[in-house]
This record gives C-alpha cells, sequence and structure tokens, in this order.
C-alpha cells in the first residue's frame, strides 16, 4: 500500500472521521450539538479562506492565478454537462440534473480536508485556489436549472409538480449569496487586504488549533453519514455506490490532464482534482430542492453524503495526490 495513503489513513483526523462511522454504526447516543457543529463548519471556511488571501497577497495576481480559476470554471461547466448525458441512461431527466448539480458542484469541507493533507506535504497551492471553490460552487446549479427547465417543456414531468418554469435569477441568487460561499470569500478578501500583518494577528485562531479543529469537525461528519446509510433505500444502494465511487477518480483524471496541459503546480493540481472529484452536499442539495422539486432528495443527497464524501477523504485524497506526484 502506498506510503501516502498509509499516513493519510492514519491521521487523526480521519481516524476520527472513521471513529464517528463505527458510533454510528453501534448506534451510539454520541452527538455532536448542531450549533457546535455549524461553528466549527464556519471557523474552517474562515481560516482557509483567511489563510488563501495572505497567500495570495504574498504571491500577487499571477499568470497562474488566471490559467486555474478559467480550470476551475471550465471543468464547473464540463462536468455537470457530461455527468447528465451518462445518468440519463439509468434516471429520469430531474434525478439526473440534480445529480449532475450535485457532482458538477464542490465539497467545501473535502476542499478543507486536502488543504490540511498537502501542507502535511510540505507543498503549497495558490492563495487563489480558495477562489476556485466559490467558482465553481454555482455553475453546476445553472446548468441543472437549464436542463430541467428544458424537460419540462418537453412534457418530462410530474402531474403533481408545478408547471412552471423555475426562476433563474432567484437560483443564482440563493446559490451566490449562500453563507458558506459569502464567508469564504469575505475571508479571502480580508486576508489579502492585511496580508502578513493580518496573518500574525490572527496566527493562534487560524493557525495551530485548525487542525484540532477539522478532527472534531469530521468526527461529527462521521456520525452524520453513518446515521445517513441506514435511511438509503437499498434497491437504490447498488447504482449509488457505482456512480459515487467511479465519478470522483474520473472527475481528477480529466481536472490532472487539463492541470498539466495548462502547466499548473503540482499544489494548484492538487486541489483542482480535489475539488473536481468532489460532490457538494450543503449548498447544491438546498438550492436544487427548490429549484428541481420534481428529483428524488434522497438520492443526490445519499450519493454526495453517504458515498463520495467518505471515499475521498479517506482514499480519494492521498490517491490524487500520489498520482500526481508520480507525474510531475
Amino acid at each position: 500500500m502506498d506510503a501516502t495513503l498509509v499516513r493519510s489513513l492514519l491521521d487523526p483526523a480521519v481516524l476520527f472521521f472513521f471513529f464517528g462511522l463505527f458510533a454510528a454504526a453501534v448506534r451510539s447516543n454520541l452527538e455532536v450539538p448542531p450549533a457546535i457543529a455549524k461553528f466549527f463548519s464556519l471557523y474552517l471556511l474562515m481560516s482557509i479562506g483567511f489563510k488563501g488571501g495572505v497567500s495570495l497577497a504574498q504571491t500577487g495576481f499571477t499568470s497562474s492565478m488566471s490559467l486555474a480559476l478559467g480550470a476551475a470554471l471550465a471543468l464547473a461547466f464540463v462536468i455537470p454537462v457530461y455527468s447528465y448525458v451518462i445518468l440519463r441512461t439509468r434516471l429520469n431527466a430531474f434525478d439526473a440534473a440534480a445529480v449532475a448539480a450535485t457532482y458538477g458542484s464542490v465539497s467545501a469541507v473535502t476542499f478543507i480536508a486536502a488543504n490540511s493533507f498537502i501542507e502535511q506535504q510540505g507543498v503549497t497551492p495558490g492563495g487563489y485556489m480558495s477562489a476556485a471553490l466559490v467558482l465553481m460552487e454555482s455553475p453546476a446549479v445553472l446548468m441543472a436549472v437549464i436542463l430541467a427547465n428544458h424537460a419540462r417543456r418537453t412534457g418530462t414531468r410530474s402531474e403533481a409538480m408545478p408547471k412552471e418554469d423555475v426562476s433563474m435569477k432567484n437560483i443564482l441568487h440563493e446559490a451566490f449569496t449562500d453563507g458558506a460561499q459569502l464567508l469564504l470569500l469575505g475571508s479571502l478578501l480580508i486576508g489579502l487586504l492585511t496580508g502578513e500583518h493580518g496573518k500574525k494577528a490572527l496566527d493562534p485562531f487560524t493557525g495551530m488549533i485548525q487542525k484540532g479543529i477539522l478532527a472534531f469537525f469530521l468526527l461529527e461528519m462521521g456520525l452524520l453519514v453513518g446515521k445517513r446509510f441506514r435511511d438509503i433505500d437499498k434497491n437504490s444502494r447498488g447504482f449509488i455506490a457505482l456512480f459515487g465511487l467511479v465519478a470522483p477518480p474520473v472527475n481528477a483524471a480529466l481536472a490532472a490532464l487539463l492541470s498539466h496541459l495548462l502547466g499548473l503546480s503540482l499544489g494548484d493540481a492538487f486541489i483542482l482534482c480535489v475539488l473536481a472529484a468532489s460532490a457538494s452536499y450543503i449548498v447544491v442539495p438546498a438550492v436544487v430542492r427548490h429549484a428541481i422539486p420534481e428529483a428524488n432528495a434522497g438520492l443526490y443527497f445519499s450519493m454526495a453524503l453517504v458515498v463520495t464524501f467518505p471515499f475521498n477523504i479517506a482514499v480519494g485524497i492521498p490517491l490524487y495526490f500520489s498520482a500526481l506526484k508520480a507525474v510531475w
């Protein structure tokens, strides 16, 4: 087994995630209060965004930044399109659009874990990769809404559902003003404005304690994933597992190829691969639930949270890094 994968699996934060899975499996009453879990999530987003802004202040705006952000935006449009085409062979138009949006978007928690992992490898991605996270969140939702509206016009609908197209303006507003995205982008800007001075001022808060809070947060995620697994329809588990495990490395491979063609650094390529391989289980499901009410929420939410998220945390992140390091 690859040494990088072994070290990743033995990382305390990852082990706490597995411990959360175990606690849920044995139906323990262990739980993290929702308010505390929410605080940890907001803290991690603020810390990652702020450090990314400080890094950007140190390096300035470069051609590498333009290439990386351009690649991120391109992937955010391409991945949901080909995912939809593949998914339509097994799912109806609305479920296919919703799942495509979920996998075309990104997971902030996976991004946070990837940043923590790569710091331990002594590789530093550009601070602008935090902006890539924000850029990749919304295009997939936009594409899914367009596809769902097309399905409604062509008659692929449930009679019980509303016949009007969903307002694109409202959906985009909800996607762009999501609290997590705003906090990440705001923290990035504050880090950019304050630079090294801001880093020194917040160093105890955004430095040493981040790893411990990440471990606590992944414990809560393990508990959540374990509980959600019991709710999955047994008849759907085969397809959920297949797509949820195959899509991440395929999307990561596409990101790696694009990164290589553009000459991105190892750190930037790694983060781009992780973002492409991740699936949104917070922002996109919340938006899609209103934008595509015809879709089965349990399907796309379970695929992202119960299958793809654990895969990326335990195997995907070290796997993508090892593969990139071997050829970069």
